[in-house]
């Protein structure tokens, strides 16, 4: 294969039928040799000035006339060829790039030409191509009307060039051409030189963790689906340590990520919050370091289709993209939100159907310039509102129904225009066509739907009831109609539809009944044809077991897919396959067995809608729990299902049901002598009581678990409990005023959270001492743990804890003189908490908001969220953020001295009243000192000095030094 030929797909297709050809000459003569043949030869090349390649017993062909020096050169690449190879020039080179491996030979010596030439070696096909990658093969239509778009991504290549890495992201609805923007755009020349690695999600595989990072790594590692373990083992290690060597501590993460075997110690014991970070980290890295040794394009298509942990990776590169040679390109459909839009380096287009003169420019190309189509192309505009996809479609159709006669872009019009019909929508097009579609060709195209987007030919082949012979015919029938792409050829033949619409409309073009049955001869051909590495195929058997509705099995692989996610600490995937297998459940009949599992799984449910803040969704399952538990007498699950019980009771202010189920949960934990449920139900309550502000009595809950021992710890770990680390313990200490046994406690649950390796837990030690060290005026230290906090709850996406830190943060930051960070702070703490519907602590996140705008001299607002902070906090029994209320209303007004002194004074009296009634020491002493300035503003000098010595006093015996000097400098004020 020497020179272009008249289009860019020839010289593709011909490198293809050579690798192809190869494959089935071998296997052909391994098939002789066997049957004791002699070895046969074939002859693949020129003759009278064609070329020719042709298959032996299938219907693979090809025959181009070429002449000149196209055959001149083409027969010197034949002469050169040794037996078995394929030889190509630098030209057909250009023209197949991407879509083929080749061997570079050097400059070879051509006779007849003056210069050598640049000869490459055919060594295979590309690994991973997309559904664009497929189309060009068969000839993409014109591409028109993006040339601003294409100058946007020319000037942020040429940023990111300069180690001043860009994102740029294409939003836009389905079919105007997203996916094709970014491939004439990566296909261009000024990508050469660049690594591009590509990756995409589809609408079945928000559940599977890391799916498009996954796809990407194996593209760039260049893994294939029949790789054995050691395998991609060699090809993960070879490449990375290429890169470099230092790099060798990413293997483990990659390779787990991969479902691959980690023969890592270490690795083996980290729990699996430190699993996700160290692959969040290694993902990081590898491709930071990729960006270093040459420039870098990774491209994320589909983001409205991503899983959470993809999510949180591409959040986490973020940070990182400015100083690297990295161009990040996302497309996504309008509907998903991300983040990122304040980052300068961000840059976002909207993707619009193509403009009147654009689209009319398409369909110049599409049906050519005969004058007896121009009313037709004003007719499709209009109709389909310049939408690529819509018109490509809707030209298909007409040709389909002999409406257009002629060939691609030379049409002529077959009927009159009156009776041409044109449908609404691209999806009534779609399945008007499926429908034309032979009746062996439709069924096929549906069972290809059936199995997802992607499509191996292994698993069609299995459950496509045809002959070889037919099924291949059928494919390429679908294929010239263009329904299906081919995909990959190696080392597993792929399809791919041509788009997300075509393959929706296949799907549900298909009988339902059908459908069941089909998914559940794919589930059965997985397990057969994947059956040493199921785990990788977890999630797609979830899906197809499901569908089937073969309820046992879908309920087993959906646990595993769950169990799988939450593993790597994708909660939001790991929720969704618990949902599902709750639906499960109900379709299965009632055993003692399946009442165990739906238990277990309502139970899981919970610990994954907990970092998510799902209260109310965990209000509604655990009463089913607690009553499967009461019906089949298992006491151990009824004792840990009422402790979430008051958790979520707790979390939506129904105090009474909070402490009912609380007090229960610790009975029967007592009663059966389990000492791990024990402290379990000990820590909820001490949590229930911090809540309302009975500081003494949650101290008491608290001691237990605090004693607890590390064995007792460990077993609960074991059982899937967070760590039985009583955080709420510290902040109880010190609103009463014990700072010493609160730095104490705080410091001895940090050690054990560190040493359980837990993030959740870490954080909640993390907000304790910050806490503990913002009640007391250490604004230092309470800065350093909760931004410590605040970092953790990102890294992890911990959406629960990040309103409470942000709120604690917000005032340590006002209490440190940066006043718009802290206001910010708060203001995001309590905004987010309403987002979330958050009432549990959100009096005293108004408060903290009160606080920092106290702090930072806005008087007015600090009495407006004082007066909210006191409605909140009697509204959900929330008596300590009262007091506070109390106390800041009364303050504000001192400020703004607007209000009769009366007023304020009696809003002090009330806050005091209320503090000390619930032993809240240092807001006594903030109560004594507030007073005291009151008094001395009003020339009370003797009661002024009663509250200053009351205040300095309280606060000498806490060791409250920040607010000491305070009333000290009062007292002598006043001498």
């Amino acid at each position: 294969f020497g020179a272009p030929l008249a289009l860019e797909d020839h010289a593709v297709r011909a490198c293809y039928a050579a690798l192809r050809m190869q494959e089935q000459i071998s296997r052909y003569a391994d098939d002789l040799q066997r049957a004791g043949s002699m070895p046969i030869y074939i002859r693949v090349g020129i003759n009278s000035g064609e070329v020719v390649v042709r298959s032996i017993g299938n219907d693979l062909h090809m025959d181009y006339t070429a002449v000149g020096q196209t055959t001149h050169l083409a027969s010197r690449m034949e002469q050169l060829a040794k037996p078995g190879s394929t030889l190509l020039s630098n030209d057909t080179l250009q023209l197949a790039e991407g879509y083929i491996q080749v061997k570079p030979l050097g400059a070879v010596p051509i006779k007849g030409l003056a210069d050598p030439i640049e000869v490459y070696e055919l060594a295979g096909a590309s690994h991973a191509r997309t559904r664009l990658q497929a189309a060009a093969l068969r000839g993409l239509t014109r591409f028109v009307g993006r040339q601003r778009e294409i100058e946007v991504l020319n000037e942020a290549l040429a940023h990111a060039a300069e180690s001043k890495g860009q994102v740029v992201a294409i939003v836009g609805e389905p079919g105007v051409g997203k996916s094709r923007l970014f491939w004439e755009f990566t296909h261009s020349h000024r990508t050469q030189g660049w690594l591009v690695v590509e990756a995409s999600s589809v609408s079945y595989g928000k559940a599977t963790p890391y799916l498009p990072v996954i796809n990407l790594l194996k593209g760039y590692f260049k893994i294939a689906d029949n790789d054995d373990a050691r395998a991609i083992r060699e090809k993960v290690t070879g490449k990375l340590l290429t890169l470099d060597r230092a790099l060798e501590p990413l293997l483990s993460p990659l390779l787990g990520l991969l479902d691959q075997p980690v023969p890592d110690d270490q690795w083996q014991r980290l729990d699996p919050p430190q699993r996700r970070r160290q692959t969040l980290d290694a993902l990081k890295r590898l491709w930071l370091r990729e960006a270093q040794a040459q420039p870098l394009v990774l491209v994320f298509e589909d983001l409205h289709w991503i899983d959470s942990e993809t999510q949180e990776f591409l959040n986490g590169m973020m940070d990182s993209v400015p100083t690297a040679r990295l161009l990040l390109l996302f497309n996504y459909r309008p509907e998903y939100r991300h983040p990122w839009g304040s980052r300068t380096y961000y840059s976002q287009l909207r993707l619009d159907a193509l403009t009147p003169e654009s689209a009319q420019e398409l369909l110049q190309s599409l049906l050519g310039p005969d004058p007896g189509v121009e009313p037709l192309k004003k007719v499709l505009i209009e109709r389909t509102e310049g939408n690529p996809f819509f018109l490509e479609e809707s030209v298909r159709t007409l040709v389909e129904t002999h409406a257009l006669t002629g060939d691609r872009g030379a049409y002529r019009l077959a009927k009159l225009l009156q009776d041409i019909e044109v449908p609404a929508t691209v999806q009534a097009v779609l399945a008007a066509r499926i429908d034309r579609l032979r009746p062996e060709d439709k069924r096929l195209l549906q069972t290809a739907a059936v199995i997802g987007k992607d499509v191996p030919f292994a698993l069609l082949e299995a459950i496509a009831d045809l002959p070889e012979t037919d099924l291949r015919q059928s494919l390429a029938r679908l294929q010239e109609a263009e329904y299906l792409y081919e995909a990959r050829l190696f080392p597993e033949l792929e399809y791919t539809f041509k788009h997300a619409l075509t393959h929706d409309v296949a799907y549900v073009s298909l009988l339902q009944e059908h459908r069941r049955e089909l998914h559940g001869r794919i589930a059965e051909a997985i397990e057969a044809l994947y059956g040493d590495r199921l785990d990788e195929q977890v999630e797609r058997l979830a899906h197809h077991a499901l569908h089937a509705e073969l309820w046992e099995k879908a309920l087993r692989y959906l646990r595993q897919a769950a169990h799988k996610a939450a593993t790597r600490w994708a909660f939001r995937e790991s929720a969704r396959n618990l949902e599902s297998a709750l639906e499960v459940v109900k379709r299965l009949p009632e055993r003692t067995d399946i009442a165990e599992q739906a238990i277990a799984i309502c139970l899981d449910l919970r610990n994954a809608l907990l970092p998510q803040a799902g209260y109310r969704r965990m209000a509604e399952i655990l009463p089913d729990a607690v009553a499967l538990a009461e019906q089949i007498g298992d006491r151990r699950g009824l004792a840990l299902a009422l402790s979430y019980m008051a958790h979520v009771s707790i979390e939506l202010f129904d105090v009474p049901a909070a402490i009912k189920s609380g007090h229960r949960s610790l009975e029967i934990a007592e009663e059966i002598g389990d000492p791990v449920l024990t402290v379990n139900a000990q820590n909820y309550l001490l949590g229930i009581y911090y809540t309302l502000g009975d500081y003494k009595q949650a101290i008491d809950f608290g001691l237990g678990p605090a004693r607890a021992s590390e064995k007792i710890v460990a077993e609960g770990l074991g059982r899937g409990l967070l760590p039985l680390i009583p955080w709420f313990l510290p902040q109880s200490h010190a609103e009463i005023g014990r700072f010493a046994e609160a730095l104490s406690v705080g410091e001895m649950l940090m050690r054990r959270a560190e040493a359980a390796g837990h993030p959740f837990t870490v954080v909640g030690i993390c907000i304790g001492l910050g806490f503990v060290h913002l009640r007391r005026g250490a604004v230092g230290q309470a800065v350093a743990f909760l931004e410590r906090s605040i970092k953790l709850c990102r890294t992890y996406a911990l959406d629960n804890w990040i309103p409470w830190t942000a709120s604690c943060l917000g005032s340590a930051y006002a209490l440190a003189g940066r006043h718009s960070e802290g206001i910010e702070s708060a203001q995001e703490a309590v905004k987010r908490g309403e987002e979330l519907r958050l009432t549990r602590f959100q009096p005293l996140r108004v408060t903290l908001l009160a606080n920092s705008y106290l702090l930072s001299g806005r008087y007015e607002d600090a009495l407006a969220a004082a007066r909210d902070a006191l409605e909140l906090a009697r509204r959900y029994h929330e008596r300590g953020p009262e007091a506070w209320a109390l106390y800041l209303i009364a303050e504000s007004m001192a400020q703004l001295q607007r209000a009769e002194r009366n007023e304020i004074h009696d809003n002090y009296l009330a806050a005091l009243n209320l503090a000390d009634e619930l032993g809240m020491r240092p807001l006594s002493a903030h109560c004594h000192l507030g007073m005291g300035q009151l008094h001395q503003r009003m020339g009370r000098l003797s009661e002024a000095r009663a509250k200053f010595s009351q205040a300095t006093e309280l606060y000498r015996q806490m060791d409250m030094q920040f607010y000491l000097k305070q009333a000290e400098d009062g007292l002598k004020a006043i001498h």
